[in-house]
C-alpha cells in the first residue's frame, strides 16, 4: 500500500482529522490468511506534535582494535561475521580465516557452476563471505527467541544498509540481490576497526597442545595466535569436521534431515493460500506456506517437514566438490520469480546411518556423501538435478516430461526412487499425500521435485559447555554456528557468534 494511502486510512480509523502534526510509524505488520478473508495486521506508533524516539539503538563500533589481543575467528558466515563484530566491541582484534573469496569475486564461481557445471570446492554457494546465507536467501525469521538479542542483530543489518522493514515484518527477508551488499559493509566495518579478514585461507591443521588450541595453520603454511578460536565453518565444511576426528577432537553425530526440493508455479500457492483468482493483487506478497507430518517406514515413526520455503523465488546449486549434485533455494528481495520452492526432508534415524558406523561419529556426513554422489553419477555427473512431477513420485513412475524450472544447469527425468534410499523416498511419498489433502492442489502435476536437498543442518555436533560455549575437553575452542550444531539460519548463527565471543571474552580476555 502507498505511504499516503497507508496514512490516510490509519488516520480515519483513529478518527484524526487534522493531522498536520501527526507522525506515524509502524511497528509489526503480518499476514493473517486463515480466515475467508486474508488480513493485513499492522501495529502504528503515533506521535502527536512529538518527535519521535531513534528506531534504531544501535551504533557502529567507534573503537580501533588493530593493537589489541586477536581472537581467531574460522569462517565469515553469519556466526564468523558477528563474532568479529562483537569481539571489536568488547575491546579485542578479530582475525578471520575465510576459505573462500570475497562477495564480487565469488559471483564468478557461482556462474561457473550454473554454465558449466564447475564446482570449485572452496568458493561456492556454501563457502565464501557471508556464507551460504548471501547468495541462498537471507530469510531473518527466527523462533530462537531465548538464544540472544533478536532486535540488535537486525539493527545490525539495518545499520549497514538493509531496510528498517525487517524491523516491521514479522517474517523479516533481505534478498539474495541485497545481502552482498550488506554483508560486503559488514566487512568495511570490521576492517575499519582494527580487524582482520583473509580470504582464499583455508584452514588446514590445528595447534594443539595440553588440550588447548593454540591457534591454526592455513593451506600457505602459517600459523595463526590467539587468545582463543572461534570455530564458526558452517554446516558443509566435511574437510574440518574429518580434521577435528583425525586430531582427536571430540565431535558427535548430529540429527539433521534430507530429501528434496518441490517447485510449484507461484501463482498455484498464491490460490491455494489467499483463495485468490486469477491472481493475488498488488497488496500481498508471493504467499508461503509450512508444512509437518508424521509418517511410518519400517515400524519407526519418521517426520516429514518443509524447510527454507522460498516464494519467489529459484533453486540453486549447492554442491561443494565435484561428483555431488545438491540443490538449496532462494528468493529476491521483490520475491517476483514466477515459482515458489521449499526443500521437503525427512527426519534421518539413528538406523539410518548403522552401515557407516565405522565412519563414527561421520556415520551421518556419509551417508550425505553418498546420495549426493549417487544422484550426480545418474543425472550425468554435472550439475544438472534429477527431476520428477511430484504426482508422478507418488504414482511411482517415471515423468515423460518436466516442467520449465528455475534451476539454471537443468534437469534429468528419473524416479526419485532411484536416488534416494528407501527411508527417505517411501515417507517423502506418504508426506505428499498428506500435503495435497492438507492444502487441496499442492500435489498436482504442475508441481515438479528436484533432488536432492541435503544440507538442512550439520550432521555432526562439536561439543561444548551449555553455559561457557567452550569445547568440555579443548580450552579456548568455542565451537559456533551452524556447522558446530547450534544454529539453523542466519538470525540464529549470528546470536550464537556474538554469544560465544562475549564466552571467550569473559574467560580468557586479557587485553
Amino acid at each position: 500500500m502507498e505511504e499516503n494511502k497507508f496514512r490516510e486510512y490509519v488516520l480515519a480509523d483513529l478518527r484524526i482529522s487534522a493531522a498536520k502534526n501527526i507522525t506515524l510509524r509502524k511497528t509489526r505488520q503480518s499476514i493473517d490468511a486463515r480466515g475467508q478473508q486474508v488480513k493485513v495486521n499492522v501495529q502504528v506508533e503515533v506521535f502527536d506534535g512529538e518527535v519521535p524516539n531513534d528506531f534504531i539503538e544501535y551504533k557502529k563500533p567507534v573503537n580501533n582494535v588493530s593493537q589489541c589481543s586477536e581472537v581467531i575467528v574460522i569462517g565469515c558466515g553469519p556466526a564468523g561475521t558477528f563474532a568479529a563484530l562483537r569481539l571489536i566491541e568488547l575491546g579485542f582484534k578479530p582475525v578471520i580465516l575465510e576459505r573462500g573469496k570475497d562477495v564480487r569475486a565469488r559471483r564468478r564461481d557461482l556462474a561457473a557452476i550454473n554454465k558449466h557445471h564447475i564446482v570449485n570446492p572452496d568458493s561456492n554457494y556454501c563457502f565464501g563471505e557471508g556464507g551460504a546465507g548471501t547468495y541462498s536467501d537471507g530469510k531473518l525469521y527466527t523462533r530462537s527467541n531465548k538464544r540472544g538479542n533478536i532486535r540488535r542483530i537486525l539493527e545490525i543489518f539495518v545499520a549497514h544498509g538493509a531496510s528498517e522493514d525487517i524491523l516491521v515484518e514479522a517474517h523479516p527477508h533481505i534478498g539474495t540481490n541485497k545481502l552482498p551488499k550488506i554483508v560486503a559493509k559488514m566487512r568495511e566495518t570490521i576492517l575499519a576497526a582494527g580487524g582482520e579478514i583473509h580470504f582464499d585461507c583455508r584452514v588446514e591443521d590445528l595447534l594443539l597442545e595440553n588440550n588447548e588450541i593454540k591457534g591454526v595453520v592455513t593451506a600457505d603454511g602459517r600459523e595463526h595466535i590467539g587468545e582463543g578460536v572461534v570455530l564458526a565453518t558452517g554446516h558443509s565444511a566435511r574437510d574440518i569436521f574429518e580434521l577435528l576426528q583425525k586430531r582427536g577432537v571430540l565431535i558427535e553425530e548430529k540429527p539433521f534431515a534430507m530429501g528434496v526440493r518441490i517447485e510449484h508455479p507461484q501463482r498455484v500457492i498464491d490460490r491455494i493460500q489467499y483463495r485468490c483468482q486469477p491472481d493475488r493483487g498488488p497488496y500481498l506478497p508471493a504467499a508461503s506456506y509450512n508444512l509437518v507430518t508424521q509418517t511410518y517406514f519400517g515400524g519407526v515413526q519418521r517426520g516429514v517437514f518443509s524447510f527454507c520455503m522460498c516464494p519467489g523465488g529459484f533453486i540453486v546449486p549447492a554442491a561443494t566438490a565435484p561428483g555431488e549434485l545438491v540443490v538449496n533455494g532462494m528468493s529476491p528481495s521483490r520475491r517476483d520469480s514466477r515459482y515458489a520452492n521449499s526443500g521437503i526432508v525427512v527426519a534421518i534415524q539413528p538406523e539410518d546411518t548403522k552401515r557407516f558406523a565405522d565412519f563414527g561419529p561421520l556415520a551421518g556426513l556419509q551417508l550425505q556423501r553418498e546420495v549426493e554422489q549417487t544422484a550426480c553419477r545418474l543425472a550425468g555427473n554435472g550439475q544438472a538435478a534429477p527431476g520428477q512431477i511430484v504426482s508422478d513420485f507418488v504414482a511411482g513412475k517415471v515423468s515423460n516430461s518436466l516442467r520449465d524450472t528455475s534451476y539454471q544447469p537443468g534437469l534429468v527425468s528419473m524416479d526419485m526412487r532411484e536416488v534416494l534410499p528407501d527411508h527417505i523416498s517411501a515417507p517423502l511419498r506418504e508426506a505428499f499425500q498428506h500435503f495435497g489433502r492438507k492444502m487441496r492442489g499442492y500435489l498436482t502435476a504442475e508441481a515438479q521435485l528436484i533432488g536432492v536437498e541435503s544440507r538442512t543442518s550439520s550432521p555432526v555436533r562439536i561439543p561444548r559447555d551449555s553455559k561457557t560455549c567452550e569445547h568440555p575437553e579443548v580450552q579456548r575452542l568455542f565451537p559456533c554456528g551452524e556447522g558446530a550444531g547450534y544454529a539453523g539460519g542466519i538470525m540464529s548463527a549470528a546470536m550464537d557468534g556474538e554469544r560465544c565471543a562475549e564466552q571467550l571474552v569473559l574467560k580468557y580476555g586479557k587485553k
